[in-house]
């Protein structure tokens, strides 16, 4: 199964079968490059795919995402202690997170106004101007 839909890229068998392979192996890309077929260096292989290796990360945090929430809600109406229930909750929290289930703040904004739009009129332009010059002299103390 591709957990991948196709993209822009277009991929060999042995790309999607390396990221298949990296979810099957859960995120052990030296496993997932051999059970592809490739030899040697497995960096190589992420750095080509680095799009789709986010991408496939983001994927599998989005079908994380309901467990994550069950998970909060057990350990909030659990009455007997739950084991490592700080961790839990904030491995859940932090995958709700990044899938964008977040707390959002909300901000009430109310604007009233009574007036409206001041336009002002249009600029005109002195063309041609007579200036008069006058003299220091004849500018009274």
């Amino acid at each position: 199964m591709s957990y991948l839909e196709p993209r822009k890229k277009t991929l060999t068998e042995k790309q999607q079968k390396f990221l298949d392979c990296l979810v099957e192996t859960q995120g052990n890309p030296k496993q997932a490059a051999e059970l592809a077929g490739y030899s040697g260096n497995y960096h190589q292989v992420l750095k080509s795919l680095k799009e789709e290796v986010i991408d496939l990360a983001s994927e599998v945090l989005a079908r994380s995402a309901p467990r994550a929430a069950f998970k909060l809600i057990e350990v909030m109406e659990s009455d007997r202690p739950v084991p490592q229930a700080s961790n839990k909750l904030q491995a859940a929290q932090t995958i709700l997170d990044r899938v964008g289930v977040a707390k959002t703040e909300r901000i009430n904004v109310n604007h009233t106004t009574g007036g409206g739009i001041f336009i002002l009129p249009e600029k005109n332009e002195v063309v041609d101007a007579n200036y008069e010059v006058i003299a220091n002299e004849d500018i009274p103390d």
